[in-house]
């Protein structure tokens, strides 16, 4: 398998955030309107067990409410407006974008919350085009173990086994179908062409986020990345366009 035949993908990142609130309907309509042809989410549950679409714990930077997501019900945090929207839910996303590849970052450490995250996404018919990701490993871990059909971004530990380890030893480690990372961390490079080819021997996805410059994502593109992850999509749009 080669990165050309997994699908070149624009994930608009929390939506076009560059132009509308964050992670709002709008943002997502937006993204799509300008080019993204997948959409990254970060989800937090509320105090009465809805998914909901957020990246931070609260609404201090958004919002002007200190309040914690895990403690509001559903209801209360309608009250939340970012710009002219509100708060959505994950099953409100899934609906309203129902052919749309999604990344779904489970952003709380929570294991309850993995069966029914899974429950609502396969309720919604996305196992086939939804991604979980997390940056806490066990919950990634756990998704698989409970039986997930659908795909997972690798771990924090399947990327440096990807990195680091022996090809051999590489294959056995990495369970997950994307490798969801940043073009550098701290002063490891990602993006060079030894990781990606190790991606594409495995067939693996590889999305870097966030990338808002058209010569980076050329770069990475040209280099065999599957995807980028921007704030902006209208302004890497036409470097997708180039490549048909």
């Amino acid at each position: 398998m080669t990165p050309r035949t997994l699908a070149l993908r624009l994930y608009a990142h929390r939506g076009a955030s560059a132009r509308a609130p964050e992670n709002t309907l709008p943002a997502f309509e937006i993204a799509l309107a300008d080019g993204a042809n997948a959409l990254e989410l970060d989800i937090h549950r509320t105090a009465d067990g809805h998914f909901v679409v957020a990246h931070d714990p609260d609404g201090s930077r958004l919002a002007g409410r200190p309040d914690a997501i895990r403690d509001l019900r559903l209801a209360e945090l309608r009250g939340w407006r970012l710009g002219d929207a509100s708060v959505p839910t994950l099953a409100e996303v899934l609906e309203a974008f129902p052919s749309t590849p999604l990344s779904v970052d489970l952003k709380p450490d929570d294991p309850t919350a993995v069966a029914p995250l899974l429950e609502l996404i396969a309720a919604h018919g996305g196992e086939d085009r939804v991604t979980i990701a997390s940056f806490h490993d066990h919950l990634v871990r756990r998704v698989r173990r409970l039986g997930w059909p659908g795909r997972t971004a690798l771990t924090h530990t399947e990327v440096a086994a990807l990195r680091l380890a022996p090809f051999a030893v590489a294959r056995r480690l990495v369970r997950g179908q994307a490798a969801q990372v940043p073009v550098r961390s701290g002063l490891v490079r990602l993006d060079r062409r030894a990781f990606l080819e190790r991606c594409r021997r495995l067939g693996l996805r590889a999305d870097y986020w966030v990338v808002n410059d058209p010569g980076e994502a050329r770069a990475l593109l040209a280099a065999g990345a599957t995807g980028v992850m921007t704030d902006d999509p209208a302004l890497i749009a036409p470097v997708f366009r180039e490549l048909g």
